[in-house]
């Protein structure tokens, strides 16, 4: 199986999926990262914030750093060669550069952000929000 290395923006914490205001983006991509690891694949997950010295370490994302700016993260590699830069891809794509077959599990529908989603009138059981 190939191995997939995810380099980060920075972020509060190693996933993203921390504080008040959770980006729904950051919840699915780190849902179908998880995904990806039960279907075989090595994945790895870099956020300069958190592991500072293993993010610098890699050739890489330094190359891609030096040639696009801090805009190229998240950067995406499989197997060495970047395959996605400036932004976070589809459950489908991450299952098609590591050869996992896409129908396995369907892709999470992306929820609006905040608390239910994004209603301050109230959530689908008749709580208020707000």
């Amino acid at each position: 199986m190939p191995k997939v290395i995810v380099f980060d923006r920075p972020m509060c914490c190693s996933s993203g999926v921390c504080g008040p205001e959770v980006d729904p983006m950051l919840v699915s991509f780190s849902s179908d990262l998880l995904w990806l690891t039960r279907q075989g694949v090595e994945v790895e997950r870099l956020n300069p914030a958190q592991q500072p010295e293993a993010f610098a370490a890699s050739p890489l994302v330094r190359q891609e750093l030096n040639a696009h700016g801090a805009a190229c993260l998240p950067v995406v590699a499989v197997d060495g060669n970047v395959v996605s830069r400036g932004t976070y891809p589809t459950r489908a794509a991450l299952a098609g550069w590591a050869g996992v077959p896409g129908e396995t599990l369907p892709e999470l529908p992306v929820m609006k952000t905040g608390c239910c989603n994004g209603d301050p009138s109230g959530d689908s059981t008749g709580r208020s929000c707000g």
